[in-house]
Order: structure tokens, then sequence, then C-alpha cells
């Protein structure tokens, strides 16, 4: 499936490969922000806190059909079990031009977006 790489990127953290995965003008739409990240330097800096915030994040299903792909995971974040789906839309190469992320319950929402901006504020190296 064309989304086995960035399932095997993503569980294990290789935020590297956000330029071999992604268009250069990839939108990424978040959980709990209305307006879309663009852009690989966007995407790389919100993987890369991501990946710092989850702990034990698994993918439990991953379905794929035409230029779309699912796949489904669970988390936690400081001690708040998440689950949620990471939307993979494919340009024609076969790159990612979009990810939507969606979360549940909405406590575990709250947690990543609380964290997450923790991460996104804090001075380079500080965390």
């Amino acid at each position: 499936m064309k989304s086995d790489a960035f399932r095997t990127a993503a569980e294990n953290k290789e935020f590297a490969e956000v330029d071999r995965l992604f268009t250069e003008d990839c939108v990424f739409r978040s959980p709990v922000v209305f307006k879309p990240y663009e852009g690989r330097d966007a995407l790389r800096m919100i993987l890369t806190a991501v990946g710092q915030v989850f702990e034990d994040f698994r993918y439990l299903d991953q379905l794929e059909s035409g230029d779309t792909a699912v796949m489904r995971f669970e988390a936690n974040v400081d001690e708040r079990d998440v689950e949620g789906v990471d939307i993979l839309k494919f340009a024609s190469d076969g790159q990612i031009r979009e990810l939507t992320v969606m979360v549940r319950p909405m406590s575990g929402m709250h947690a990543l977006a609380e964290r997450m901006r923790q991460m996104l504020e804090a001075p380079a190296g500080s965390e």
C-alpha cells in the first residue's frame, strides 16, 4: 500500500522522511486548529512535536482505496488514552499531499492541544 512508508516513518519517528513522503506544498489539518498548516517545514515541525507528545503510539488499522488511506491509532498523552485517525490523500506521483488528523475523546484532544502548545512555544532545545 502507498501508506506503508508513512506508517513505518510515523511508528519509528523518522521525521526526516517528510521530504521523501510529502509533496512540497502538502497540507496538514490539525484536530485542534482551524487553519491548516502548509508546506513540508511546517509539517516537519508538527510531526516532530507530536512524536514527543504521543507516548506508546501504535497503529491498529490501515485501510486504503484509490488516492486515500485511513490509519487508526492509539496513544497516550499525559496519562490520557487517545485514539484517532490519520487520513492521507495522495498526489498522482504517490507522495502525500494532505494529512488530516482526528482525535478522541475530547479530554484527550485537550491534553494533546495543551502539550502541543507547550512544545511549539518552547525555545529550541528546552523540551
